[in-house]
């Protein structure tokens, strides 16, 4: 069985995800920024609210994955609450600043982290070389690896992907995310041999106000109104889900 994994930022998100038939969310924040760690508020409500595991982003900002010592503590303290409150995996990593692996400060943040599943999220997608940064993450005896193939979506990252999936062989997921979707999950899949995905498809949900004022937007780089948000929309998670079980 191929398993699906919903890139979420709500509790709407999160039981549009299971009521969908995914097999797993990855709870985060600022989705327009790459993502970053979602509030305690937000995990300890999206943790009441579905019953399929509960990855959470480890991620202090935006930007690059080059990490200060209070950074590495603030992650180191984010993973030890998500812990606390119950969820099931962590998804995190760290750079050097020469576009490796930072296997040292990874590994004290896989100590903290201990015994929930871990995935080395997209950070990966920007080394300098991904077979020897492969190798490093595989040293740190991670559970899985969410790459686009270091393209800007899957699709395009498929032959790297392949490659990737071949060298990791059993010892880790390789799991492709951004820019799946139900028109080509199976290309994907087919095109790299994993077993796992992991996609955001999310539609454009109208919000209740009445009263809209005309002024300049809050957010300079939102690709929607105000007014308005972004879900997981069910109908593309469950179309996704009978692909993948159709092939």
């Amino acid at each position: 069985m191929y398993s699906l994994e919903i890139c979420i930022d709500s509790v709407a998100s999160a039981v549009a995800a299971e009521q969908g038939g995914a097999q797993r969310v990855e709870l985060c924040d600022y989705l327009a920024g790459g993502g970053t760690t979602p509030s305690a508020g937000m995990i300890s409500l999206v943790r009441e609210s579905i019953s399929i595991p509960l990855h959470v982003l480890i991620r202090p900002r935006r930007g690059d994955f080059l990490y200060s010592k209070e950074e590495m503590e603030v992650m180191k303290r984010d993973i030890q609450l998500c812990r606390e409150l119950g969820v099931d995996g962590v998804v995190l990593g760290a750079l050097t600043k020469d576009g490796d692996i930072d296997v040292a400060g990874t590994q004290e943040l896989i100590d903290c982290a201990r015994p929930l599943s871990i995935t080395f999220h997209r950070a990966f997608d920007l080394t300098r070389n991904p077979l020897e940064a492969l190798d490093q993450i595989l040293s740190l005896h991670i559970d899985r690896l969410l790459t686009s193939g270091q393209q800007e979506t899957a699709l395009q990252g498929a032959s790297l992907i392949q490659k990737l999936q071949e060298r990791a062989g059993g010892d880790m997921i390789i799991m492709p995310g951004s820019g799946i979707n139900p028109t080509n999950v199976q290309a994907i899949i087919t095109q790299t041999g994993v077993r796992e995905v992991h996609a955001s498809v999310r539609s454009r949900v109208e919000g209740g106000m009445v009263f809209r004022k005309d002024y300049p937007p809050m957010s300079s780089n939102s690709p929607i109104s105000e007014y308005d948000q972004l879900v997981a929309d069910v109908a593309q998670i469950k179309r996704m889900r009978q692909l993948l079980d159709e092939a």
